[in-house]
């Protein structure tokens, strides 16, 4: 009986260390996410930031890109299924351009996620892929890490080409497609005109702030942060 007591108390004894140790473990874990929140937060919008000053450049704007924004409804014509986020560059009271979220659905192995930079006057700032499925060593050639074909939509606009040549050459247009991938150019090249498109019935609406929630110019002292992150 007494050896059973024993292993009993054991048993409780070894329990409640447990408890214990899981205890301080969750403590501490709690403790490291709260001290380092902020950092990974800080982190994102960094990269984000980067990734938006390779499509309009630092130099071109003043103001706090992450935080002058609007949000965008679902769109037909940016194939977006529910509310975006638009970053507008202004160089003081002047827009420059304006960075969309667009998706091309008609990838080859699924949806292509991009953001589309387009300058006031409705040129292309640039665009990049942010996400996709496409085939190693042939879809894949739509990222800037794979090729430079991303960048020939540069300056283009809804003038230049005409809408007769927004398509890739096989189409009769004037964009490349790559040797035995033509589906994943053909559906890229048809999302970025889409995007043109919403931006020429949209300007107004994609640049209005109202006075009372106009952002403050960023100060020279702050764009260091913004400048070094340029590529």
């Amino acid at each position: 009986m007494r050896t059973l007591v024993l292993h009993k108390k054991n048993i409780m004894i070894t329990a409640m260390l447990l408890v214990i140790f899981a205890v301080a473990g969750a403590a501490l874990v709690g403790l490291t996410f709260e001290e380092t929140v902020d950092v990974i937060k800080e982190n994102e919008k960094l990269t984000l930031l980067k990734k938006l000053n390779n499509i309009v450049p630092a130099n071109v704007y003043n103001n706090d890109l992450l935080h002058d924004t609007t949000s965008v409804k679902a769109s037909k014509l940016l194939c977006t299924s529910e509310a975006t986020t638009a970053y507008r560059a202004r160089l003081d009271d002047k827009n420059i351009a304006v960075v969309l979220s667009s998706i091309a659905p008609g990838g080859y192995n699924g949806p292509i996620h991009m953001l589309v930079g387009i300058y006031a006057d409705g040129r292309l700032a640039g665009v990049r892929i942010v996400k996709h499925r496409e085939t190693p060593g042939l879809g894949d050639v739509i990222s800037i890490s794979r090729s430079n074909w991303i960048l020939g939509f540069n300056n283009k606009s809804l003038s230049n080409p005409d809408s007769r040549h927004w398509k890739v050459k096989r189409d009769g247009g004037i964009f490349d497609q790559f040797t035995g991938a033509t589906i994943t150019p053909r559906a890229v090249v048809e999302a970025v005109h889409n995007a043109l498109l919403y931006f020429k019935t949209n300007r107004e609406l994609l640049f209005y702030t109202p006075e009372s929630e106009k952002p403050a110019v960023t100060e020279p002292s702050d764009l260091s942060i913004k400048k070094a992150t340029s590529p």
